[in-house]
């Protein structure tokens, strides 16, 4: 007659439920769930046709940013002391990070950081906008005179990337607005400034609808800012 225990066994096997724990390569228990996931899209693949094409989406999306977060993740698992720790917190002071695992970091834990942001600052052209809080435009029109001259700074600012990397608007500890460049996954975040919108340029980016006309995948883009959420991250407490 079996025993109470292979009862169990039997019901969680069936379910496709295993109650013995996973073994990693030191055969010890599984270590814990990865500490940081690849975030949904917001919206659809196709959402942001024809601007953004679905087949780009879902590559950007699902194997380059995909890739940086199993990246980071290795790199964590190198150096246990870091985890728990938000990204953010990791890129704001490079110099904490163990050496062997800080170049993974800075790329992997950047390109994590940039692309959440970046998904987060789009939005499907069907969508009604919504308009940023008016602190945001005060501070916008004080410094580039309109959202209009913003987003043509930022555009110019993108074409001047030279290779891969990114436009920025960022907000320093003065509160005060600037438009930035970095290479590669580089964030401003590790130059003590706030990132509020990043657009990026590497190729990946674009290339499948755009080729190499930078320019005109830069010029789609403008119709898919989110000023509302950028404007919001304006007004959220620094740090």
């Amino acid at each position: 007659m079996p025993t109470r225990r292979e009862i169990l066994e039997g019901t969680a096997i069936a379910a496709g439920v295993l109650l013995v724990p996973r073994l990693v390569s030191g055969g010890g228990p599984a270590a814990a769930a990865p500490p940081f996931v690849l975030p949904p899209l917001p919206y659809a693949a196709d959402a942001l046709e024809p601007f953004l094409d679905a087949e780009t989406m879902r590559i950007h999306h699902g194997k380059h940013h995909a890739t940086y977060v199993a990246k980071l993740n290795e790199a964590i698992a190198a150096a246990p002391a870091l985890t728990g720790k938000p990204v953010e917190e990791l890129l704001r002071d490079l110099t904490a990070i163990p050496e062997a695992v800080r170049t993974a970091v800075r790329n992997h834990g950047g390109g994590h950081a940039n692309h959440t942001l970046f998904w987060s600052s789009l939005r499907p052209p069907t969508a009604s906008p919504s308009a940023p809080p008016a602190s945001f435009e005060a501070a916008v029109k004080a410094e580039f005179g309109s959202l209009v001259a913003l987003g043509e700074a930022l555009e110019k600012s993108a074409l001047s990337v030279f290779g891969s990397g990114w436009a920025w608007l960022t907000l320093g500890p003065d509160r005060k607005l600037r438009i930035e460049t970095s290479s590669n996954q580089d964030s401003p975040i590790s130059a003590g400034r706030t990132p509020l919108l990043g657009i990026d340029v590497w190729e990946h980016a674009y290339y499948l609808r755009y080729q190499n006309r930078r320019a005109d995948y830069l010029s789609a883009i403008r119709n898919l800012l989110d000023w509302g959420a950028v404007g919001r991250r304006f007004e959220l407490p620094a740090g």
